[in-house]
Order: structure tokens, then C-alpha cells, then sequence
């Protein structure tokens, strides 16, 4: 979700919302010596309008196996974030954490405004439970994440996601459920359409993606999953044109129909990051191949690959300062015919909803799409409260008059970043991009990628 704001509030929301985070908050209420500036203070936290985007995967516990076997240490005692500069902001004194053995759980609520897919704005509510589910020094912290949104009228949606690490990392399992109405523009498939030529497209989604990954060795998972997809009354409005009659695409267009995939998958993991929400070296690699069989529901029997790829290059081995170059890369394609329209690859749909930087979510639409991304981070400030990125990306995709692999679409854009937490090494981020016929303004919690 793109995140609109004017920037005489930023800084303000983003020095408060460092300050919302478990025990610091929860702290920051009990200190307060009457009833009335308890609720002045819950207030104020709570009208932070500030996008948090969801990140997932593995932040390492204090002494975690995995640190203990790395060279690269960061001496985080020189830095400085939010949190620190709330605790001089704010009359708190936060109690020194014990040592931890078992399975702490932490809450963070967060309330914000954003624009919607298709046009207006919601009010969204960022809900995220951490929690281990094991011991401290060899098990990563586990996240769920609850965030509803209502724009007032008939638009909502409750998505729900989950990341569990199970005792010593022994398996991942991952979830991701929503239920949402979801109405999105689309340009059909390749680059059939100009910018300014879309269609809206309405529905009801039901999502139901469930995975669970054996540690194999160090870094390395395998294992199966189950997914579902289901969207329910997809139509345009009746002075627009019909989705079928749009795209020029026969499945799971047709007016008032409904689109149902059910699939399986086989997923292999290999992963050496040590912190996934800001990830400082290593490398991510995932790969996955889906087959939708008609015995669970579908129409036509169709399978998709998907093939995730990413590393992070130093210039600062130290760990000193941040300064390195990001690398992304994923494909995604489909085989047979008979998949859905609203099924196949499209730009700011792979898992995370991350891609696309400087496009609208759903631009390009293909049975075959690439994407590449190169991002440069770096401190602006010694003590690591003020950071930037610069980046660039383009996107290939099969279609009427898109030739795949030779004709790309290229996006790019710039961003601020601000220390939030120095020890989970958590930023918020500002990103501008820009590509030909567009351009937006994201706020996320935590790197892209």
C-alpha cells in the first residue's frame, strides 16, 4: 500500500513511533502518575498515522548459534535510534530486560491511513505478536501479524500472517490467510495498455497458503505446502468495459464469475541472513514449484514455478556503518493453459507484495515475468540514526506487445531511512519512485528486501 502524508508530520509520527514497541510502551503508561496522562499519552501513541509494512523471516535472539559462528559483528554501543531519543522525549524508565530462556511474547499496535488499490483510503491497524518458541540462544523469533482495514464504506480486508521457527530451527513453518475485498486495476496482460488506460476490477479474495520446511543442514529447508486462492463475483463496473472483453484472456474473466485454485507445492529454502528485517550480508534463495491438480477443485490443471534470489555485497566489512549493495532477483511463470486471470505472475504479487518500487501494484501481467532489482544502502550520520538508498529495478513480462526478456520496464527512486531499533537493526523508510507515467511515496518498517 502506497502511504500519503505530508512531510511537515513525518518526523514527528516517526520519532513516536519508535517508541511503540512492547515493554517500553507498556512501561511508558505505567509511569505515568495520573489517570488523565495515561490517557494522553495512550492517545497520542495511538494517532501515529504510520505505514508499517510487514516483514517476515528470521531475527536472530542475543547470542544466537548462528551469530556465534559469523565473523561480522556489529557493536551496536556507538549507535543511536528512535527508541533512545523517545526515552529522552518521554518521563520513562524502562526496566533492564532478564535473561531469557523461554517463550516471551510481545505485542505492538499501530494504527495508520493509507491509499488503497483502486483509489481512496483506509483506516489499517497494524497488530504483531513475537514471541519464541524455543530457547533464545538457538531458536529465532516467531511473528504474527494482524492487519485489518476499513475505508468506512464496503471495502475491508483482514489479513493475517505468520512465521514460526520451531525449537533450535528445527522446522519453519510459514502462513498466510486473508479475507478481503479487493477491488484492483489491471492493464492486461504485457504492456497492452498504457498507463492511463485500466480498468477496475472488483471481488472477494480468500487466501489460505500454509508451508513447513525441514532444516536439512545449516541455512538449507525443504518441505511441502498448501494454497489457495479464491476469488468470488469478479466484474467491472457497467459503464466499463467487461474484464474478458479488456484483456482478451478466456479464464476467470467473465462477468460475475468466480476463480478458484487450489495447489500444493514442493519449496526449497536456503538462507545465511542473519536479520531478514535489515539484512547486512549473506544470501536468500528459494525455490518453488506449485501444481493445481483438478481433484482439489480446480477446472484446468495448471503449475507455476517460482525462483526468489537475492545477495547483499559489503563495503564496510566492519559492521560499522552500513554501506553495501543489495541485489534481487525473482521469475515467475506459469505452465499449461486454463490458469486464472488473476492468477497469473504480476508485478507486487510475488509473496511479500514487495516488488515494483516506482509501479502500480498489478502494472505488468504475463504467463512469464522477470524482475531485477539492485539497491545501494548507506549511513548518512555516524551513529546510524539517518541513512539513504538508491535504487533501481525493471520488470520483463510476455503479452501482446511485450516480447519477454527484450522488452524491459524500468523503474527507479531514492529514500530516507531512520534507525527504529538499533539492536533488530529495524529502519523506517521513506521511498520515492518513479517509472514512465508514474510515481509514489511508500513508508515502510524494514528493508524491501
Amino acid at each position: 500500500m502506497n502511504v500519503l502524508g505530508t512531510s511537515c508530520r513525518l518526523t514527528k509520527r516517526i520519532v513516536l513511533a519508535g517508541v511503540i514497541n512492547g515493554d517500553f510502551l507498556r512501561q511508558a503508561i505505567v509511569n505515568q502518575k495520573s489517570s488523565v496522562n495515561r490517557l494522553a499519552l495512550f492517545f497520542l501513541l495511538g494517532s501515529v498515522s504510520c505505514h508499517t509494512t510487514v516483514i517476515y523471516g528470521q531475527i536472530p535472539g542475543s547470542g544466537s548459534a548462528l551469530e556465534r559462528d559469523s565473523t561480522l559483528q556489529a557493536d551496536t554501543s556507538k549507535l543511536l535510534d528512535l527508541i533512545e531519543i523517545g526515552k529522552k522525549l518521554l518521563p520513562v524508565r524502562v526496566k533492564r530486560a532478564r535473561a531469557a530462556q523461554g517463550k516471551l511474547i510481545s505485542f505492538s499496535v499501530l494504527p495508520f491511513s493509507a491509499q488503497l488499490p483502486g483509489g481512496g483510503t483506509a483506516l489499517v491497524t497494524s497488530t504483531t505478536a513475537s514471541f519464541y518458541l524455543g530457547n533464545r540462544k538457538d531458536t529465532y523469533v516467531s511473528l504474527v501479524t494482524f492487519i485489518p482495514y476499513w475505508n468506512f464504506k464496503r471495502r475491508f480486508g483482514f489479513p493475517i500472517r505468520s512465521y514460526l521457527w520451531l525449537s533450535q530451527n528445527r522446522w519453519v513453518i510459514s502462513g498466510d490467510t486473508r479475507l478481503m475485498v479487493y477491488p484492483q486495476h489491471t492493464w492486461g496482460l504485457g504492456r497492452q495498455y498504457p498507463e492511463d488506460t485500466k480498468l477496475l476490477v472488483n471481488y472477494s479474495y480468500i487466501r489460505l497458503y500454509q508451508q513447513a520446511l525441514k532444516r536439512l543442514s545449516r541455512g538449507l529447508f525443504a518441505g511441502v505446502g498448501y494454497h489457495l486462492d479464491y476469488r468470488i463475483n469478479i466484474h467491472t463496473d457497467s459503464l466499463r468495459p467487461r474484464l474478458q472483453d479488456f484483456t482478451r484472456y478466456e479464464y476467470g474473466t467473465a462477468q460475475g464469475s468466480n476463480s478458484f485454485s487450489s495447489g500444493i507445492s514442493l519449496n526449497v529454502l536456503f538462507d545465511t541472513r542473519r536479520n531478514s528485517l535489515n539484512p547486512w550480508d549473506g544470501y536468500y534463495a528459494s525455490l518453488q514449484y506449485r501444481v493445481n491438480p483438478t481433484f482439489l477443485g480446480n477446472d484446468h490443471v495448471w503449475h507455476a514455478v517460482y525462483l526468489d534470489f537475492r545477495r547483499y555485497i559489503r563495503f564496510d566489512p566492519s559492521l560499522q556503518k552500513q554501506n553495501m549493495l543489495a541485489l534481487w532477483t525473482y521469475l515467475w511463470t506459469v505452465f499449461k493453459t486454463g490458469v486464472p486471470y488473476l492468477d497469473l505472475p504480476s508485478l507486487g504479487w510475488e509473496d511479500y507484495n514487495r516488488s515494483g518500487r516506482g509501479f502500480n501494484q498489478n502494472r505488468y501481467r504475463g504467463r512469464d515475468l522477470l524482475y531485477v532489482e539492485a539497491e545501494y544502502r548507506r549511513d548518512i550520520t555516524n551513529n546510524g540514526l539517518l541513512g539513504f538508498v538508491i535504487f533501481a529495478n525493471a520488470t520483463t513480462v510476455s503479452g501482446p506487445r511485450s516480447l519477454y526478456l527484450l522488452n524491459w520496464n524500468p523503474g527507479a527512486g531514492a529514500g530516507i531511512r531512520v534507525k527504529l531499533n538499533k539492536r533488530a537493526g529495524t529502519n523506517i523508510g521513506l521511498n520515492y519512485g518513479f517509472s514512465r507515467g508514474y510515481s509514489g511515496v511508500t513508508l515502510t518498517l524494514g528493508e524491501v528486501f
